[in-house]
């Protein structure tokens, strides 16, 4: 009851930010009729004036209202849009290193621009991440033309581009790129033997977009460069014939949940048998243990065309967050080799971890992260212990007329096409065919 009376009175501690940031935003406003009478050359000249204010002991901060100002006319006359106020309003919370929930079509990208931009004039980098190559050479593209107008550089870092195009791209004002390609080039790195190859610099400012995909659904997923080491191949095969005869239940049980599959009693029994083997946990059969403990989760856990498709005489791994082949990357500890043992292609040998990361952990190395994204509030609890982040919902710039339902989730695929079959039926019968 007490809560209910403080909110009522104070309001959410989200209306509290908001109202936090209006007069900034209203300073932001307050300039626009100065800066719009400025001709293209005074306009471009702000970037260095900025440049010189920062030098000149102003913080960030102190010229945010000028920086937001200027890219805001930029904008208007290189790209032909304006940024609206809640834009001003996600752009300042993404500079203070919080998290912006915007919804689906008020501009993310658009918003993005203008903590880009401020963050930028300190000469230390301005990094956006997206989840994959396509949006990252858009995005780069389509906003790059109005930073350069600017007097900014531009990078995108995407796949297969070679180790001068990429330190061109990180000492670039700003950089568009993947979470994929950031990490992965940070370990590459961390394996080099002179600094002067190092393709990224210092980790200062970052936006994640889709970052609720990013940092939580994606956070424990280890990155891993690996090398090849010296193993037996043929003990795969062997061992795949042998847990070929095992039956589930009776000699190994599996839980899909935790991902795991155990050998019973009469299952030790059996391999034991089969294998003439007196004592399977003897020390000198370690590496038999570990190569039967992976063939049964190759042949329990690992489905073909859900977790893995076959193609080319290859095992790929199909990426469980986008559906998307995962081409040159492979299971760890023996697993690619016991999957391609299960399908009978030929077994590329067992390679060793030299460096590996997470994104949660490589994210954290920046000084200053934010994100964007459209669903953010529900991890909000998750965000703030894990990454110190806060999330602000952004209000939209008009009224929400589309209709946001709840997500319905089926026991089964059965009573989901049902419950499909039925809404389409319902649709034909009133003349509404979407």
């Amino acid at each position: 009851m007490l809560h209910q009376i403080m909110k009522s009175i104070f309001g959410t501690k989200n209306d509290r930010d908001i109202s936090l940031i209006k007069p900034l935003l209203k300073k932001v406003n307050d300039l626009e009729p100065t800066i719009s009478a400025m001709s293209d050359d005074e306009l471009k000249a702000q970037t260095p004036k900025l440049k010189e204010k920062l030098q000149n002991n102003n913080t960030l901060e102190d010229i945010l209202p000028e920086a937001f100002a200027t890219i805001r006319e930029a904008s208007k006359r290189v790209m032909k849009m304006r940024h609206f106020d809640v834009q001003i309003a996600g752009g300042i919370f993404l500079h203070q290193g919080k998290i912006a929930e915007m919804k689906t079509g008020e501009g993310k990208t658009l918003t993005a621009t203008l903590p880009l931009y401020l963050n930028a004039l300190s000469g230390k980098g301005a990094h956006l991440v997206t989840v994959n190559d396509y949006l990252a050479q858009r995005d780069g593209k389509e906003m790059g033309h109005l930073f350069e107008w600017l007097g900014l550089s531009v990078g995108i870092i995407i796949h297969d581009l070679e180790d001068e195009e990429r330190q061109a791209a990180y000492n670039a004002d700003i950089t568009y790129g993947t979470n994929n390609e950031f990490a992965f080039d940070y370990l590459r790195d961390n394996m080099k033997f002179d600094l002067a190859q190092y393709v990224q610099r210092q980790h200062h400012f970052c936006i994640v977009d889709e970052v609720d995909s990013i940092l939580i659904d994606e956070a424990r997923t280890p990155l891993i460069i690996s090398g090849p080491s010296e193993g037996d191949i043929e003990s795969y095969y062997t061992i795949d014939k042998v847990v070929r005869q095992l039956i589930k239940e009776v000699h190994f049980k599996s839980d899909e949940k935790h991902h795991t599959a155990i050998l019973t009693d009469d299952g030790v029994l059996k391999i034991q048998e089969i294998l003439k083997i007196p004592n399977l946990y003897e020390p000198q059969h370690i590496e038999v243990v570990h190569h039967v403990n992976q063939a049964l989760k190759a042949h329990s856990l690992f489905h073909k065309d859900v977790n893995y498709v076959v193609k080319d005489d290859q095992v790929i791994i199909v990426d469980e967050f986008t559906g998307r082949l995962k081409t040159g990357s492979r299971w760890s500890d023996g697993l690619h080799q016991a999957v391609e043992a299960k399908e009978g292609v030929k077994i590329k040998r067992e390679n060793q971890t030299l460096a590996s990361i997470t994104f949660q952990n490589f994210f954290r190395l920046y000084g200053k992260l934010s994100g964007m994204t459209g669903t953010a509030d529900t991890e909000a609890e998750e965000f703030r212990k894990i990454y110190n982040l806060e999330v602000v919902v952004v209000p939209t710039n008009l009224p929400m007329i589309r209709d946001d339902q709840a997500d319905i989730i089926f026991s089964s695929k059965k009573a989901k096409y049902e419950a499909a079959s039925k809404l389409i039926e319902e649709c034909y019968n009133k003349g509404n065919l979407f």
